[in-house]
């Protein structure tokens, strides 16, 4: 088994292709101390403003942020919206060649507006229906192209259209014929077309949404853990679980949890994001799936720590490590 700095090292050489809704994240920030004389609603004075990658860009972003080479697809409106997120990607240089515009939906638009680093309200701007048969075959043409450059595909759905039964059945088809890892992130419309991944990762809440129960006790859970994990035939189920940590089933004998590192909690935006990005990584390395996890959710640790989506370095994912020594 290698040690933690080879792995760390080790993932400059991977190349990740990541798959799923693209979104740009929109912040507004300032300072609140009046009320609107026209509605009983705050009055802000706006103080700063950004734009960040949001949604599966967020995935490529937490990658590059790691070292790795990321290819990103998914769809992107004909729109300034759109313009402003493949510039961000050119910027961050992730490879946005199989990002394919659509003239008739607008790009994923989050626009999220705080004070005091307290969220007040998002507007959500987007079109959350399927893409045409053509698109589709614009993007599978683009997953095919792709997929032979690369050792792994994330799959990130968000539910926002891209993400077809079609599409995903030829990716998930196309890189297991050529050997390529999988790894999926999962929202509740296509929870199980996800088959024969080599990891899958819903977080509690979508697990009891989409098996439409509610867990009362752990043994229900993981009664009902071990069960999903035989009906979409993945390698590894990796839950999330906030606070608790991941809990990761590779087989119906040996569970392993995975505490949280976090030290403060100010924002967990982002965090299922780089949970998945590190996991992938390390896999990627060789580790097992239990230290790919400790190392996954020191980074989400990490990025749990700062506000609005964000990324984990190398160098923090060691510091880190090295600050919970007696818990990995």
């Amino acid at each position: 088994m290698k040690d933690l700095n080879k792995i760390l090292q080790g993932f400059v050489s991977r190349r990740i292709l990541v798959l799923g809704d693209v979104m740009l994240d929109h912040y507004i920030w300032g300072k609140v101390d009046r009320i609107s004389p026209e509605a009983p609603v705050p009055v802000l004075d706006m103080q700063k403003e950004e734009y960040r990658l949001g949604g599966a860009a967020n995935v490529a972003l937490n990658l590059k942020a790691l070292g790795a080479k990321v290819y990103i697809c998914g769809v992107i409106g004909n729109d300034d919206a759109g313009r402003q997120l493949k510039e961000l990607l050119t910027r961050q240089a992730i490879d946005a060649s199989a990002i394919i515009t659509d003239k008739k939906r607008p790009t994923t638009l989050k626009t999220r507006i705080g004070a005091v680093n307290q969220q007040i309200v998002r507007i959500d701007h987007e079109n959350r229906e399927d893409i045409s048969k053509t698109l589709e075959t614009a993007v599978i043409k683009a997953i095919n192209k792709t997929l032979p450059m690369v050792d792994a595909v994330i799959i990130e759905d968000y539910n926002k259209g891209l993400l077809t039964e079609l599409i995903i059945s030829e990716t998930v088809k196309t890189a297991n014929k050529l050997g390529k890892m999988i790894a999926v992130d999962p929202k509740q419309k296509n929870f199980f077309n996800y088959k024969k991944v080599d990891v899958f990762k819903p977080n509690y809440g979508e697990m009891q949404k989409n098996l439409g129960l509610i867990f009362e006790s752990e043994a229900e859970f993981d009664k009902q853990a071990k069960l999903l994990k035989d009906r979409i035939k993945c390698n590894n189920l990796v839950v999330t679980r906030g606070e608790k940590g991941l809990y990761i089933y590779t087989d119906v004998s040996k569970v392993h949890q995975i505490p949280t590192f976090a030290r403060e909690v100010f924002d967990v935006s982002g965090a299922g994001d780089t949970v998945i990005s590190a996991l992938t990584l390390a896999l990627c390395e060789g580790c097992d799936i239990r230290m790919a996890a400790i190392i996954a959710n020191h980074a989400a640790g990490v990025v749990c720590g700062k506000i609005g989506t964000a990324v984990a370095t190398i160098d923090e994912i060691r510091q880190s490590y090295s600050e919970h020594k007696q818990n990995n």
